[in-house]
């Protein structure tokens, strides 16, 4: 991961922005104190994608696990009229 002070950053944007779809890039400040990260937006896509798969994914096993009366698909098809 490349790293860049906030005043580098500032200098070079377009190139350093450019950089991100090839490495995400920390922004750092004071030398060392981490600031921000930037991502290409494929990137960013790709993360969130793999967060919400993980939240349902979670919150299936959750709905298995429960105590819950469960609903065939049959009568869920009649319950909505299809």
């Amino acid at each position: 991961m490349n790293s860049v002070s906030m005043s580098e950053f500032r200098a070079r944007q377009s190139d350093l922005i450019a950089s991100t779809h090839r490495e995400p890039l920390v922004i750092t400040s004071r030398g060392a104190q981490r600031r921000a990260v930037v991502v290409s937006p494929e990137f960013f896509d790709r993360a969130i994608e793999a967060l919400e798969d993980q939240i349902d994914a979670q919150a299936a096993n959750e709905a298995r696990e429960s105590d819950e009366p469960r609903v065939s698909h049959r009568e869920l098809m009649a319950e909505l009229g299809l």
